[in-house]
């Protein structure tokens, strides 16, 4: 698996490479906070993000293989 940026999650929203967007699982501890799931090079990549009036702030970029599973493999 290569390593993936932010430059590179840029260029799968931009091409409309978005699964999903999912709330947070914890809730709670994290109301404000959304998950994008992105596709690049056939894997999942799980973004979690804040959004407010002006932009949107990218957290962290982690690979999902459940994800991969679920939006991918079993599409």
């Amino acid at each position: 698996m290569q390593k993936v940026d932010f430059n590179d999650v840029m260029v799968a929203i931009n091409r409309g490479n978005i699964l999903d967007i999912v709330h947070h699982p914890q809730r709670k501890k994290y109301p404000n906070q959304r998950i994008f799931i992105i596709q690049i090079n056939q894997y999942a990549y799980l973004v979690p993000f804040i959004e407010d009036e002006e932009k949107i702030f990218l957290k962290t970029i982690y690979p999902s293989r459940k994800a991969t599973k679920d939006y991918i493999i079993n599409k």
